[in-house]
């Protein structure tokens, strides 16, 4: 969740450094946190206080009620988190969190998108410690570079509550600026009618997946290894978002993946973002579309060799019980490519 809504582009990397250094020293044993949020599953009825204008000496707050809706996800190694609330002025407003957790560095990053814009926000990173969930990033604000705290704190099986500060002081001073209290109820709230995207509705459901992979592109190697896998994706965040989650068998062993599509209404694109289980971190989103049946997605890519590149993924061939996924390079802005992943997917029966 960030302030206002608002995506920054900021750098990831100097993100993850910077709320490393804010977080408290650790001893070398430290728990395994991959349960952290696992007593935030279910449904919660929220009430939000927001500051309208921090950082500007104004006090005046303004109230927004609701509901969100935390599910786990990617066998229980992230959560989503759908959030749907009503404010003043009738401004309604609806978001979605991904949290991931890194297993080697027993830490959280905290994703979130607004349906307004569809762009996922830059992480917020942390962990739990006695109870009390800390996380940090670093965001624009009014024209300037703040650091921005989220806390997790009075946690018990029916409530919790939750806090972001400001401080534009290098963490001297914060204000805090949005508290949520979240109440548990029973019941699942029921959605609203999905005025998303449905360009991805052929993917719902399980498939067998039969993979390509070259090794060393951009080289001379036209070494090609092939193997397994399947996906099953399935539709949250009331239909404007669709989650795959990976599973294959390469030569180097077993490896996970999850896949998170989100529709941008503005720009009419998806935004695909994608994390591995050994890193529990998003990647930058490839941005894209579908045209006639075609859908297709593009980012810029560091490859081993240090070297940054323009990938493509292409989606094509669609039906009802199979697609194909191919994946290329350019090193020279788009000229020429090189297929580098090729995958064949064929639906399971549910």
């Amino acid at each position: 969740m960030t302030a206002a809504f608002k995506v920054v582009a900021v750098q990831v990397a100097t993100i993850s450094l910077l709320a490393m250094s804010l977080l408290p020293s650790r001893g070398p044993a430290r728990p395994n946190g991959e349960h952290d949020f696992d007593f935030e599953i279910g449904s919660w009825k929220t009430h939000i206080s927001r500051l309208r204008r921090p950082l500007s000496g104004d006090t005046t707050w303004l109230e927004y009620e609701g509901t969100s809706v935390v599910k786990p996800v990617w066998s229980g190694r992230a959560n989503s988190v759908e959030l749907e609330v009503d404010g003043p002025g009738g401004r309604h407003i609806q978001g979605l969190s991904l949290r991931l957790y890194n297993p080697r560095s027993r830490q959280w990053s905290l994703n979130f998108v607004n349906a307004a814009v569809g762009t996922m926000s830059v992480p917020t990173v942390g962990e739990f410690k006695n109870g009390r969930g800390e996380f940090f990033d670093w965001e624009e604000y009014d024209g300037r570079m703040i650091l921005v705290r989220n806390v997790w704190k009075d946690i018990t099986p029916t409530s919790c509550r939750f806090e972001q500060s400001y401080s534009d002081d290098g963490g001297r001073t914060w204000e805090l600026n949005w508290v949520a209290t979240d109440t548990r109820i029973r019941d699942e709230p029921s959605p609203p009618a999905n005025t998303g995207s449905h360009d991805f509705d052929f993917e719902i459901g399980s498939w067998k997946v039969e993979n390509s992979r070259l090794l060393n592109p951009l080289t001379d190697s036209a070494r090609w290894i092939h193997f397994e896998g399947t996906s099953v994706a399935r539709k949250v965040w009331n239909g404007r978002a669709v989650l795959l989650e990976l599973a294959s068998n390469p030569p180097s062993g077993h490896s996970e993946g999850l896949i998170l599509r989100t529709y941008d209404p503005l720009a009419h694109q998806w935004n695909v973002t994608f994390a591995s289980s050994r890193g529990g971190v998003l990647s930058p989103p490839a941005i894209g579309g579908f045209r006639k049946g075609r859908g297709e997605f593009y980012n810029l890519e560091r490859l081993d060799d240090g070297r940054t590149v323009l990938a493509r993924s292409v989606l094509s061939a669609i039906t009802h019980t199979s697609y194909r996924l191919v994946s290329a390079y350019s090193a020279d802005g788009g000229k020429t490519w090189q297929d580098t992943w090729r995958s064949v997917h064929t639906r399971v029966s549910d």
